[in-house]
């Protein structure tokens, strides 16, 4: 009768590659050249400047485009070279909690910070803004890589706060706040 003998595992040989680790100071360097984190209250900072600011449009106020650019934009923004870091602004003020959008100011993608929403809810109260001009827009990314604008009708979107802040604030100091109105009659 034959002995059964166990299979040995194969020796590896120490001429074997070993998985190869970058040395640090390669790792260093790649930290190095990447850009540094944004700031995540540059725009949202732009937008509370201002108020109220276009995104792209032009119009009676500012537009974050071409802030961004730090130019007049002829044509799309998307063709711009600087066509990205306006899309990350445009992103970075759209994810804020303290931004809105609508499509206020001549039916063109509108932020309006929160300090503007109280006079913009004084002023739908008033019947000098419209309800459409007042639904707020948010972008849903779905996982398909597209975009779905999801509309809360006014003032469906109106807090308890900014509400009774809307209650507080006279007709006239909400049209203040809100110079580009007059602009736009």
């Amino acid at each position: 009768m034959k002995k059964k003998t166990k299979a040995k595992a194969p020796r590896r040989s120490s001429k074997a590659k070993k998985p190869t680790r970058k040395p640090a100071r390669k790792a260093a360097k790649r930290v190095a050249k990447k850009k540094p984190a944004a700031r995540g209250s540059k725009w949202v900072t732009f937008v509370a400047k201002h108020g109220i600011v276009l995104a792209s449009a032009k119009g009676p106020i500012p537009n974050v485009a071409e802030a961004v650019a730090g130019e007049p934009i002829v044509g799309s923004w998307w063709a711009h070279p600087k066509g990205k870091a306006i899309f990350a602004a445009l992103c970075e003020i759209d994810d804020s909690a303290d931004v809105r959008c609508f499509k206020l100011v001549d039916g063109k993608v509108t932020f309006a910070h929160r300090k503007t929403w109280p006079a913009l809810v004084r002023l739908g109260r008033e019947g000098l803004l419209s309800g459409d001009q007042l639904s707020s827009v948010m972008q849903e990314h779905m996982p398909t890589g597209e975009h779905r604008n999801i509309v809360t009708p006014f003032p469906d979107w109106v807090d308890d706060a900014t509400a009774a802040a809307a209650d507080k604030l006279a007709a006239d100091k909400a049209r203040a706040q809100l110079a580009w109105i007059d602009a736009q009659a």
